[in-house]
């Protein structure tokens, strides 16, 4: 039976640096004589050509970005609703950090139609999915907005 065996160069052997001449890296430590690069807290920010324009600043800056007015939801599957909530329960932003599903403080949450849903349960939250409304309203539960363009 063969032995399995990381390729050849996959285990690099650490070079110990600054112990000495003797060691093949005392010295200069592998650094060179003289230079930027030479002293502790050298070398140039990411992006520096040497005082040469910059590529990100030579190319002209064109069109619209929609990232600075993105949302970023924090999902939520019914599963996991299903799972951690009783019947009759509310399912908000307050009793979701309750219960350890949201992390974030400020969050915008949508629910997702992952899992099945049997309780019935009502949901106050920012976004529901068209796939999640359909098992709410068949389990018998209610959808509440709490922006507008609520649903879907």
């Amino acid at each position: 039976m063969e032995q399995l065996k990381a390729p050849k160069g996959a285990h690099k052997k650490k070079r110990p640096v600054g112990r000495g001449v003797g060691s093949g890296h005392g010295g200069t430590s592998g650094r060179g004589h003289d230079g930027q690069n030479s002293r502790s807290g050298g070398g140039v920010r990411l992006g520096f050509e040497g005082g040469q324009m910059p590529l990100f600043r030579r190319i002209a800056a064109r069109g619209f970005s929609n990232y600075p007015f993105k949302k970023e939801y924090s999902v939520v599957n019914l599963k996991t609703v299903e799972s951690r909530y009783n019947d009759g329960e509310t399912v908000n932003l307050d009793t979701l950090r309750k219960k350890g599903i949201l992390k974030k403080k400020n969050a915008i949450v949508k629910i997702l139609g992952d899992g099945e849903v049997t309780k019935k349960l009502t949901f106050a939250v920012h976004k529901v999915s068209a796939s999640a409304q359909k098992k709410i309203k068949a389990a018998g539960g209610t959808i509440e907005g709490l922006e507008e363009g609520n649903n879907g």
